[in-house]
């Protein structure tokens, strides 16, 4: 199955594509045990069955991934990547843990939140971010980071980090998340997401400070 999210315009709530559904998935027994049976087949290798489980929880599914990523050709990919995984994975669903609406949100977004972490590599546009809830001294640092670099010395300064130091700028510069939002998504404590952030911006400074190799002196 080719699964198709489309979006109304730029920055829009994404609609998948198929039939009329509620954007939301009915929370009654009713539904839950349909779901469930749905699911059965589904481990039974139903291909008919998964098309019906599609249709049914594909908005929820693209929501969750869609908020953390913001964005529509990220988010489709990911939507895709979790029916895949529903696919093989469904034998492993255990009804007595969890409804299926909470086992698929909850690897959607696992799902979403690790591409977040995999497109660190694609920091060139990291001079947009603004730093948040940091402090005078280090939204200094990045205004002069954004005054007087080009993308690629900040991404060979990216380099010098530690993955958790980029993956909170990832965050704010990718996901749009204050450092509130960080802290809840990653679990951690306030304060460790601002010292993650302060230091990154210090450390990516003073590696950006360091005149190229091979360059002189004027």
């Amino acid at each position: 199955m080719t699964l198709r999210v489309v979006t109304d315009g730029p920055g829009d709530d994404p609609r998948p594509v198929g039939r009329a559904a509620s954007p939301r998935l009915p929370a009654d027994p009713e539904t839950a045990a349909e779901l469930v049976a749905l699911m059965t087949r589904v481990a039974e290798g139903d291909q008919d069955a998964f098309s019906a489980l599609y249709e049914r929880t594909v908005r929820r599914v693209h929501g969750v991934v869609w908020r953390v990523l913001r964005s529509a050709d990220h988010a489709a990919e990911v939507t895709q990547e979790v029916y895949v995984e529903v696919w093989r994975q469904a034998a492993r669903y255990d009804a007595s843990r969890g409804s299926v609406s909470a086992w698929m949100t909850t690897m959607a977004h696992r799902r979403a939140v690790d591409r977040v972490r995999s497109v660190t590599s694609e920091t060139a546009r990291i001079e947009h971010y603004s730093v948040r809830e940091v402090g005078r001294d280090v939204d200094h640092v990045w205004e002069d980071v954004e005054q007087r670099v080009e993308a690629d010395r900040v991404r060979q300064g990216l380099r010098s980090l530690s993955a958790l130091q980029r993956e909170v700028l990832t965050l704010a510069y990718f996901g749009g998340y204050t450092q509130n939002q960080i802290a809840a998504l990653l679990q951690v404590p306030l304060g460790t997401v601002k010292t993650r952030v302060r230091d990154a911006l210090i450390k990516l400074k003073a590696a950006l400070d360091e005149e190229p190799e091979g360059k002189e002196s004027r």
